[in-house]
């Protein structure tokens, strides 16, 4: 489970890093998705995805994020 983790923590990283490098957010929009995203693990104990928090937020369309994972899965070690 530990390893799973890790995978997840890892694409979650270049995630947020594509989504900058794509034009569709700012460094500083992805580190208030992180913010939110450990205050929700903190005080409800659950983990969820920075594209999840980007679209609630209204930074992210669901096309862009399909564009950003296949990106992530076409350069996938």
């Amino acid at each position: 489970m530990a390893h799973e983790h890790s995978k997840i923590d890892h694409y979650e990283k270049q995630f947020g890093i594509i989504a900058i490098e794509k034009g569709y957010i700012t460094p500083e929009i992805l580190i208030e998705a992180l913010k939110i995203q450990i205050e929700d693990e903190v005080e409800f104990h659950t983990h969820r995805l920075i594209g999840e928090i980007l679209m609630e937020k209204d930074y992210l369309t669901a096309m862009q994020i399909q564009e950003i994972l296949n990106t992530i899965f076409k350069h996938r070690p």
